[in-house]
């Protein structure tokens, strides 16, 4: 009795088992840098500053500093290899990632957050995307996404970094993410913002629920106004680094 037990629902167990364990395996994971101890407090502090907030040039360089911070995180996630490095008095052996990383942004907020990770990564390929929000009700309640422009190298294979300063809804990072891969399925993602609201990053882990992604950000805020704006946020990251648009 026991051995037919066995062999009529132990493995049907294990399979069920195996097959729960792999689906569970591939999630989103967050990186909330807010959660820990590091410069990167002072640069998201002054970010958010409205006395600060006056200065353009250090809005900019401190969306350049998360971004160099980030980047130095993710390439710790990479994948290495031993080479052979020829030096002046000899051979040194140094571990080098063998990933072929290409940088991912969406225009316009984001070329300053985009720059700091290719300070870091600077032999990385490069991607651009305009994907831009519009209020689809006069009261400025409802939002759609617009893209109209994609530029990128082909992605199979590849580690695709996307940086874009604010995870509002999520709407613009999930149709950046998709145009993206139009052109290539990369081989790791990574997601970067700078301030998330919880509703987004919600809806990313929603979104990519059976995807190895990693969206990595600086904090993660409460809630957003009726507006559709990340609070207490710090207000638009494109006009605070490049001046008011009409």
């Amino acid at each position: 009795m026991i051995y037919l037990l066995n062999r009529l629902y132990i493995p049907g167990f294990f399979r069920y088992f195996c097959r729960q364990h792999s689906l569970n395996h591939l999630y989103m994971k967050v990186i909330n840098f807010a959660d820990r101890n590091s410069i990167v407090n002072q640069f998201m502090a002054e970010l958010r500053d409205i006395q600060v907030q006056n200065d353009r040039a250090r809005f900019r360089r401190n969306l350049e500093r998360i971004g160099e911070v980030m980047a130095y995180e993710i390439s710790r996630t990479l994948d290495y290899s031993v080479r052979n490095i020829q030096t002046p008095l000899g051979t040194a052996q140094v571990s080098l990632h063998d990933d072929d990383i290409v940088l991912g942004t969406i225009f316009r907020a984001g070329l300053p957050f985009h720059q700091g990770f290719l300070n870091v990564f600077d032999n990385a390929g490069n991607a651009f995307v305009s994907a831009y929000r519009f209020y689809k009700d006069k009261e400025c309640h409802e939002v759609g996404i617009h893209i109209d422009y994609l530029a990128t190298p082909d992605l199979c294979g590849k580690t695709l970094i996307i940086a874009d300063p604010m995870l509002a809804t999520g709407g613009s990072m999930e149709l950046g993410l998709k145009a993206f891969e139009t052109k290539g399925a990369p081989r790791k993602v990574h997601l970067c913002c700078t301030i998330a609201s919880q509703q987004g990053v919600d809806y990313l882990k929603e979104v990519f629920a059976d995807k190895d992604y990693t969206l990595w950000c600086g904090a993660i805020d409460p809630e957003l106004n009726e507006h559709m704006y990340i609070v207490p946020g710090l207000g638009d990251a494109g006009d605070l680094a490049y001046g008011d648009k009409l």
